[in-house]
């Protein structure tokens, strides 16, 4: 409100009614919106793509690329965890990713996708789950304490602006959902509807990885869970 000289949440309103394409609703969004992250979050669900999921679709016999959607992706950190865990499997044992992999990550949040886009992260943001073995096999650093990720994984990423509660109609289907850590700022009627277009987008098996403090409620119809030990993931029916 003092950036545009509004006075009001009123008159802050009204003038991104006025004004749909003056980037003020952009400006608001990134105000608003939660981006806490970090790398390879909770770890259990990458060791479970790791053991269980990309064997399993190693196994398929098709020559379709593997699709996986990371919703909500911040500033990266997950789709870029998701792409060195397979950077790393095919590298010890290329016949589980025979297949080529490929990523699409999306947020609402235009500002933090362009730093996503970037790969260029400072030692703070660095230091937050990352190794130092892994930040010497995936990073290049560009600047005094600024690393960037390689090439080979940045080219597995392809980032896209979605709102969660628009349609999913362009993204196409998907073997493996991300969708953590952002379900539990919704209502649980929006929770169901994000859940049931999720279920829509998935392939027939495919699975679905939710946040640890979350769960599926009333969609037995839709998912099976699956216990990893440790961590939980959820099968489309």
């Amino acid at each position: 409100m003092a950036e545009h000289g509004l006075s009001s949440l009123t008159a802050l309103v009204e003038a991104i009614r006025k004004q749909p394409r003056s980037g003020l609703k952009e400006a608001v969004v990134d105000a608003m919106t939660t981006n806490e992250t970090l790398w390879f979050r909770d770890n259990h669900p990458f060791r479970i793509l790791e053991e269980k999921l990309l064997p399993e679709l190693a196994a398929e016999k098709t020559v379709q690329p593997i699709r996986i959607w990371s919703a909500a992706c911040s500033t990266g950190q997950e789709p870029y965890s998701i792409a060195m865990i397979i950077a790393e499997l095919k590298k010890r044992n290329p016949a589980l990713v025979r297949r080529q992999v490929k990523i699409v990550a999306t947020d609402l949040s235009g500002r933090v996708l362009e730093i996503a886009k970037r790969g260029e992260y400072e030692m703070l943001a660095i230091g937050r789950g990352l190794s130092r073995e892994r930040l010497a096999m995936h990073f290049d650093e560009v600047d005094s304490g600024v690393w960037k990720v390689k090439p080979e994984i940045q080219r597995m990423v392809e980032f896209r602006p979605l709102n969660l509660k628009d349609s999913y109609a362009l993204l196409g289907k998907f073997d493996i959902i991300f969708c953590r850590n952002v379900l539990i700022y919704f209502s649980a009627d929006l929770k169901t509807d994000i859940l049931r277009r999720m279920h829509a987008t998935l392939k027939p098996g495919g699975y679905l990885m939710l946040g640890a403090s979350e769960s599926l409620s009333g969609l037995q119809d839709k998912f099976e869970m699956v216990h990893c030990r440790p961590g939980i993931v959820y099968r489309a029916k």
